[in-house]
């Protein structure tokens, strides 16, 4: 296909700097930063639940919100949650099932995650006396084979916690297998699909998930999360909550004022992604990451984590320059106008996989829509002088 640009859809690339930082979070569509403003400056801001216009609108706003989330990831949208981030959620979910759990049962995650799909149900299986097991990956390939995870679910399973994609090395594993495995002991799936969300198109009815997270903010919108959870299990979790606030629906694990004006971006971004076309982006994303990768690789001095193709995989690499700290690499670039990240990037538990806890992690550049051929090749330049001095 040929590559079409909408880098004009996001004011804060137009700066000149590459920025290769999205995976922690991209820079806002057009759309979005004018939904949000749009509200803040209405007549129609206030608290939802009352009888006057305003609130009426509110209200309003919030359900269209939810419909236009549960489009984009293909799920009921009477289990979306909106939150201030995905941690967030996530510890406010996981403590809510901790309440459930029993001496004895198992909570199975992986080693490829995010820590903030690790450490909150590592705290929720202590304090209940549960057992907390993580699925190695396979590293040599940055893979993570479905009977690594499997292999740990047993009758005693109650939860298992997936990654939708690693933050860190881009690998977007194979999840059905293993959610059928889950349920067929009976057990349930929690999938932090932050690092995926932006880069491939969701379909929670079709994975069978029972709860899904992510962040807007990683995928063109406002600082903000959204949890969906199955309808069913929403009303059956003991959430922890105020007294007044709703004993079904979403908003029993929305605690708090919700954050109204990044709702309204939230359903802005969601709506431009649902006319985007996620096949459309993930193909044009990769149509631009594939030279990226190959150059990488090709790079004597270079080596790079995950996997090696572009199969099983979004547009995020992974890599470390011989002889040279990746935050001196981080530094280098962005000495040059190219924003990367260093380190370990809160895929703790991958870089220790990997060996390299003590060494400055890795050097992550990840692809967003916004990202052109020409940034590829000012970051490849950048890197090749860098081997070239090592």
């Amino acid at each position: 296909m040929t590559h079409t640009s909408i880098r004009h859809r996001f004011p804060g690339v137009a700066d000149g700097w590459s920025r290769f930082d999205a995976p922690a979070g991209t820079q806002m569509v057009d759309v979005a930063i004018e939904a949000t403003s749009a509200w803040m400056r209405s007549t129609t801001t206030a608290c939802s639940g009352g009888w006057f216009e305003a609130s009426e609108a509110t209200g309003e706003l919030v359900g269209r919100a939810r419909a236009m989330v549960g489009r984009l990831f293909g799920a009921d949208p009477a289990g979306v949650c909106f939150g201030p981030n995905m941690t967030t959620l996530t510890f406010a979910v996981s403590r809510a099932i901790g309440a459930t759990l029993r001496p004895g049962d198992r909570v199975v995650g992986t080693r490829l995650d995010h820590e903030a799909n690790v450490s909150p149900w590592r705290y929720a299986c202590q304090a209940a006396g549960a057992e907390h097991v993580l699925a190695p990956f396979d590293t040599a390939t940055g893979t993570l084979p479905p009977e690594f995870v499997i292999d740990l679910i047993d009758e005693r399973t109650k939860w298992v916690t997936l990654p939708g994609a690693s933050n860190l090395l881009g690998t977007a594993p194979d999840l059905k297998p293993i959610i059928d495995a889950a349920h067929a002991v009976g057990a349930r799936v929690y999938v932090d699909a932050v690092a995926l969300a932006p880069h491939q198109r969701i379909d929670i009815s079709a994975l069978g998930c029972d709860a899904l997270v992510s962040s807007p903010y990683k995928w063109y919108g406002p600082h903000s999360g959204v949890v969906w959870i199955d309808p069913d299990l929403l009303d059956e979790l003991p959430a922890f909550k105020v007294r007044p606030a709703p004993d079904a629906g979403p908003g029993r694990f929305e605690t708090g004022m919700p954050n109204y004006e990044a709702i309204a971006g939230v359903e802005a971004t969601a709506r431009f992604l649902v006319e985007e076309g996620m096949d459309r982006v993930a193909a044009a994303e990769m149509e631009v990451f594939a030279p990226l990768l190959e150059g990488l690789q090709s790079m004597a001095g270079v080596t790079v984590y995950g996997p090696q193709g572009l199969q099983g995989r979004t547009p995020t690499a992974a890599f470390r320059v011989d002889g040279v700290a990746p935050a001196d690499v981080a530094r280098a670039l962005a000495a040059e106008r190219i924003a990367v990240w260093d380190g370990h990037n809160y895929a703790v538990e991958v870089v220790d996989s990997l060996g390299l806890s003590d060494q400055g992690g890795v050097v992550r550049a990840g692809l967003a829509r916004y990202i052109e051929p020409d940034d590829v090749q000012r970051l490849l330049s950048v890197v090749e002088r860098l081997a070239a001095w090592s």
